[in-house]
């Protein structure tokens, strides 16, 4: 980027701290429009809450706020990039999503948005996909080189679903393949993905790895959720039984998914290992 795109970028920092949620749900919106398909990989429940678009817009802020040294925005594009891992983005998505950022800038700012301005946006984008494009590759090849690690998602059958006496449910789940599945680190978490046939969509969300590795099977507990359409968690606890199919990202989270659970790892950022939210 050149110093004058660098300087265009800083100067919507007050437009993006006023409107950066508008532009953001008008974002979300246009991407489901017209990239429908993209439904599959976002959690909707999280559309409708108002969460995606407002951690998107806090994310956008941050990037241009330090549009002059990126690296130091490492650990929360680290944080991105496990949970871009976790629901199988790749790449080829990164230019999909920068057309569409582009033109809500466009739409949203009007007369503002103005063809430098854009092209400063077009290139920051650019420089930020490339970031985040290499610090995916680099997780998604240290999955596939573990034992029993992979990428995508895998199919996996619940083996069993334990109601426990506090209202949440636990379900042990191993591989469909037989094979065996990658060590966790603590408070590591995958995404379960099911079919939601009310959303006539496939729909992912996160669930902490409970318990400790044991190249077997994975362990996760679900609680009911109130007020959510589509919700994961509820089609575990009414519907799915053992026998049933589903499908599991790979471990993902900051902390080294080699990590014995009952250690603490040493992490990216401080304050310890976070549980994560759909994205």
């Amino acid at each position: 980027m050149t110093p004058e795109q660098k300087q265009l970028i800083k100067a919507t920092v007050p437009v993006l701290k006023e409107n950066g949620l508008l532009l953001t749900t008008h974002f979300y919106q246009r991407v489901f429009s017209v990239n429908a398909e993209l439904k599959n990989t976002f959690n909707m429940a999280n559309q409708e809450n108002g969460r995606q678009p407002t951690a998107l817009a806090m994310a956008v802020l941050a990037y241009a706020e330090n549009i002059d040294d990126p690296s130091v925005l490492l650990s929360t594009l680290q944080r991105i990039g496990h949970k871009h891992t976790s629901l199988a983005v790749r790449p080829e998505h990164y230019a999909v999503i920068g057309r569409h950022l582009i033109a809500s800038i466009s739409e949203v700012l009007g007369t503002a948005a103005t063809p430098a301005l854009l092209d400063a946006w077009t290139a920051a984008y650019k420089q930020l996909a490339s970031l985040m494009i290499g610090i995916e590759a680099d997780l998604y090849a240290a999955q596939v080189t573990k034992p029993g690690g992979w990428t995508g998602w895998r199919p996996f059958i619940v083996n069993a679903k334990i109601a426990e006496t506090n209202g949440k449910t636990t379900f042990h789940l191993y591989p469909a393949d037989g094979g065996t599945v990658a060590n966790f680190g603590m408070s590591q978490y995958l995404n379960v993905r099911l079919f939601m046939p009310e959303l006539q969509l496939f729909q992912p969300h996160p669930y902490r790895v409970e318990g400790a590795p044991n190249g077997q099977y994975y362990t996760i507990v679900a609680k009911r959720e109130t007020g959510k359409t589509g919700s994961v968690s509820n089609w575990l606890l009414d519907i799915v039984q053992p026998g049933d199919h589903l499908e599991l990202s790979a471990p993902a989270g900051v902390c080294p998914m080699g990590a014995p659970a009952e250690k603490p790892a040493l992490v990216i950022r401080a304050g310890g290992c976070p549980m994560h939210q759909a994205a």
